[in-house]
């Protein structure tokens, strides 16, 4: 049984308890059709022959009523024949009434006994049977006696004898109830035993119908523990190994015990766990040259999308090691790879925890990018932006373990970082030849970003951004004017700004350097060369040693002996990179 098929085996299964259900459902069927025989003998035999001995009673007091009526109206001074006759016809047409209720109920009470499938107390309703006959034939041929005297009687008016007449029939009548409440006090005991039975069946029938049915669900169950067993032990191997593979476990397989569809795909997710080993292997390998988001988008999308170039708005940054080139001359070649593998990985951290793309290494300097499909447009600057802070946080860090990585004291030269970056249109897509393709980013954006980072040479600060990230990400950090300058390769001016902390978390030496370089940037532009050099001799001092307040003092300093031409509109042209 075990070697066929799921199909099958769940059509074993739904057979067999679709037996015991037909086989649990005829049998309720059948004990549900003695109780409805029993209860309907208690409807339409047993109550209604009950009743009918009731209405007895009741016939018999209207026609004693009548027959005094008959009496009153025939007795009185001046007799009332129309009144007598009218009673007398009432008493009259009671009698086959009377008559006709007991036959009912004796009518009833005979099909009970003649019933063969019912246990009614036969003998015991023989016996009412005859007692009714006995009652009723009694009592009609006594009266038949009382009445002829009676009428006699009030035909000779004597009343006298009326009333002995009349005393006489009274008794009788209560002769004759008494015996039909002894009739009907038997019939009700009967009554409630056909009831009990009704109710001893109906329990019966319940208890045997819940033997049945637990039997069967029993049975099913056991079938069904048989047969699923055999389904669900390997579903459940196939089920640990699927959470296995959802955490990155791919070292096991699964033992196939079953040559049903089960066993087949325990076969195939064993192949399938090989397949994802080897491709593990070459994505761990594959992810250490690409960023692992780049390789998942290119390989959702067809080959020629990914090849297309387009324009989206994207924020580039460039980072650079500040003295990077004397410090390779200081070193040896392995101690200048371990330099660097401990810098780009240090640098690298706070792009991959924004979620920026890095998009190569060129020697000591990172090229990043944020950006539509990998995050939200609106979003862009402002993770750059946190990264660039969170980059410049690691630097102290990075002073520190360098000397112990290289083995020295110290290192020759102070490291640190510099860091460009820009918003705006690039080109977004695959670059390359059929050897060899790079997704990457082009554009004068790019470009923009290279000359923020060079620039930082030349105001001695860390990070410089566009004029454009500066806007997107004015509103979660906190930002200082730098200058507007003309970079290398382009013809317009644009303000630049330096990343001084997140929002509301400037120190107050922060703010009183922004406030007077900000006094000195104005006084600068308006050739106010005395207030711009004390504007910003009060930014150094709020914070010795700032690099953009030392360079725009020395180029007061040297426009002050030589001024700008006329048309000077207050940037700075950059020469170089």
């Amino acid at each position: 049984m075990f070697r066929r098929s799921i199909r099958q085996k769940i059509a074993g299964i739904a057979a067999g308890l679709i037996v015991l259900a037909v086989i649990a459902s005829l049998l309720s069927m059948v004990l549900a059709s003695r109780v409805g025989q029993l209860l309907d003998e208690l409807t339409n035999r047993y109550i209604p022959a009950y009743g009918h001995l009731a209405r007895v009673n009741i016939r018999s007091l209207e026609r004693s009523l009548a027959l005094r009526r008959m009496v009153m109206a025939k007795m009185q001074a001046l007799p009332d024949e129309v009144a007598y006759s009218a009673a007398r016809k009432a008493y009259e047409d009671i009698d086959p009434v009377l008559t006709g209720e007991a036959a009912a109920a004796r009518k009833l009470i005979d099909a009970i006994i003649q019933d063969p499938d019912t246990p009614s107390n036969k003998a015991e309703l023989g016996r009412i049977d005859d007692r009714i006959d006995n009652a009723i034939s009694d009592l009609r041929r006594r009266l038949v006696e009382e009445n002829a005297t009676l009428l006699r009687q009030m035909n000779e008016s004597d009343t006298a004898g009326v009333k002995l007449t009349m005393a006489r029939t009274d008794q009788l009548r209560d002769e004759f109830h008494a015996k039909i409440e002894s009739i009907r006090t038997d019939m009700l005991a009967q009554v409630a035993a056909a009831a009990k039975n009704v109710m001893t069946a109906q329990n019966r029938a319940i208890v045997i119908s819940a033997i049945v049915t637990a039997i069967a669900g029993v049975l099913g169950f056991v079938f069904a523990m048989l047969v699923g067993s055999g389904i669900t032990r390997p579903v459940m191997r196939l089920l640990e190994g699927t959470r296995e593979v959802e955490a990155g476990r791919l070292d096991g397989s699964i033992t196939i015990t079953t040559q049903d569809e089960i066993g087949q795909l325990s076969a195939a997710f064993n192949r399938m766990i090989e397949t994802l080993r080897h491709n593990r292997r070459v994505r761990e390998t594959f992810g250490r040259y690409i960023n692992p988001r780049i390789a998942e988008g290119l390989l959702e999308q067809p080959a020629i999308a990914a090849t297309e170039g387009q324009r989206r708005l994207m924020t580039v940054m460039f980072c650079d090691m500040k003295g990077f080139t004397s410090l390779s001359e200081g070193v040896t070649p392995r101690g200048l790879v371990k330099i660097m593998n401990l810098y780009l990985a240090t640098m690298s951290e706070p792009i991959n925890a924004q979620r920026g793309i890095i998009d190569k290494y060129i020697g000591d300097a990172i090229m990043a990018y944020w950006g539509a499909p990998f995050v939200e447009e609106a979003e862009q600057a402002d993770l750059a932006a946190l990264a660039a802070l969170d980059m410049i946080g690691c630097v102290a860090g990075l002073r520190k373990e360098l000397p112990e990585l290289l083995g020295v004291r110290t290192i020759p030269t102070d490291c640190d970082v510099r860091i460009g970056i820009a918003t705006g249109e690039a080109l977004v897509g695959s670059i390359g030849s059929r050897l060899m393709m790079s997704y990457t980013v082009l554009g004068d954006t790019v470009n923009l970003a290279s000359r923020l980072e060079g620039a930082n040479k030349f105001y001695g600060c860390r990070c410089l951004i566009s004029e454009a990230t500066a806007a997107a990400c004015a509103h979660a950090i906190e930002l200082r004017e730098i200058d507007r300058l003309v970079a290398v390769g382009q013809t317009q001016s644009q303000a630049v700004f330096e990343i001084m902390a997140r929002k509301g978390e400037v120190s107050s030496q922060q703010t009183l350097l922004r406030q007077h370089y900000s006094e000195g940037l104005a006084a600068y532009r308006e050739r106010r060369w005395d207030d711009a050099t004390r504007a910003f001799a009060a930014a150094l001092d709020a914070v010795p040693g700032d690099g953009p307040s030392m360079a725009l003092i020395a180029r007061v300093d040297a426009y002050t002996k030589t001024p700008p031409a006329a048309d000077w509109d207050g940037a700075w042209q950059m020469d170089r990179k």
